[in-house]
This record gives structure tokens, sequence and C-alpha cells, in this order.
């Protein structure tokens, strides 16, 4: 139980205002509230399953900058299509999924390297308890990014459409220019360092 509850206040800590949080709100201005829950539990529930059995041997296989380089590309895509609009509000019975996927996908992606799920591999190694680490951090994920599920309804709600729009694109693109300066900056200087020896 202690591993459990120290995963989950961690966690809801550590999401304040991070990206994910952040990400959240932006995708509640777009979809609805519900399919917005069912995708970043989805996302998360996988995240930290990866990241407490194998994220401690993910760059063995995959190199985390590649990883990093993916989510900030995606965050750019996901900018530029808010920009340009879509009838996901409208959407047929045969593309229904359409919202789940895009949130689900590009809430994964931004956890890869991200501060919670770094956090959530220490835990599972400090407590060396696997499943109520990943229960407490997957709480913690819910809990801290149903909060920022709620304030982008609320202000969705209270601001005009139009700038909702371009606000959850800005925020989409300054994550992904972001990200790609931290890749990148963290490669170059590796990549400095290693051609100093």
């Amino acid at each position: 139980m202690t591993a459990f509850l120290t995963a989950l206040v961690f966690v809801v800590l550590a999401e304040m205002g991070d990206k994910t949080q952040l990400l959240a709100m932006a995708f509640a201005t777009k979809y609805p509230w519900k399919v917005v829950m069912k995708g970043v539990f989805a996302a998360t529930v996988f995240n930290h399953l990866l990241a407490v059995v194998v994220g401690a041997y993910l760059n063995e296989f995959i190199p985390l900058y590649y990883i990093q380089i993916a989510a900030a590309l995606s965050f750019i895509v996901f900018g530029l299509w808010t920009i340009r609009g879509d009838e996901l509000g409208d959407e047929t019975s045969d593309s229904r999924h359409g919202p789940f996927w895009t949130v689900t996908i590009a809430f994964f992606l931004a956890e890869m390297g991200d501060k919670t799920q770094f956090a959530t591999i220490a835990l599972a190694a400090q407590f060396n308890a696997i499943i109520p680490i990943w229960l407490g951090t997957t709480t913690g994920m819910m809990l801290a990014d149903g909060l920022g599920i709620v304030l982008g309804i609320v202000l969705n709600k209270k601001i005009p459409e139009k700038t909702m729009k371009w606000g959850a694109a800005i925020i989409f693109i300054a994550f992904g220019i972001f990200g790609l300066y931290e890749a990148l900056a963290v490669q170059a200087s590796g990549v400095s360092v290693s051609s100093s020896f």
C-alpha cells in the first residue's frame, strides 16, 4: 500500500503543469471529454506498464533519442492539424474511433522519456514492486490529467472556439519544437563529448 500511495502522490505532483497535462487540456477543447479520458487512460496504462517492465532496457532496442524525435514531430503535426481543422466532431460511425486513437497515440508518445515515465521506472526499482507502482502511477496520471480535462472544458465554454483552436495548436507546436530542440541538444552534446575523447 505504501508503494501505491507514494507512486500516486509523486505522479500527481510531477504531472501538475507538465506537458501531458496540458496536452489533455488541449485535447479536451477539441474532442468529447469521455473520449479524451479513455485515450489518456489507455496510453497511460500501456506506457507505465512499459516503464515498470522494460523501461530500463528500452534504450537497448530503440534509442530514446529517436523516440523523443518522433514524439516532437507528432506534436507539430497535431498542432498543424488543429489549425487546419477537421470534421471529427461530426464523425460517422465508421470513423468514431479516430479521436480516441489520436489522443491515445499522442499521449503515449508524449509520455515517452517524460519525467513521470522516468519516475515510474525509479519508483519500481526503489520499491521492487511492479504492480503497486504501475497502479499508483496510472491512478496519479488519471487524477492530474482529469483535472486538465476539466480545465479544458471550462476554458472551451468561456473562450471563443477560434481562440481555443489557435491556443491548442500553439501548445502542440511549441511542445514539438521544444522537444526537437531538447533531443537535438542532448544528441549534439553527446556527439561533442564523444568527439573530444
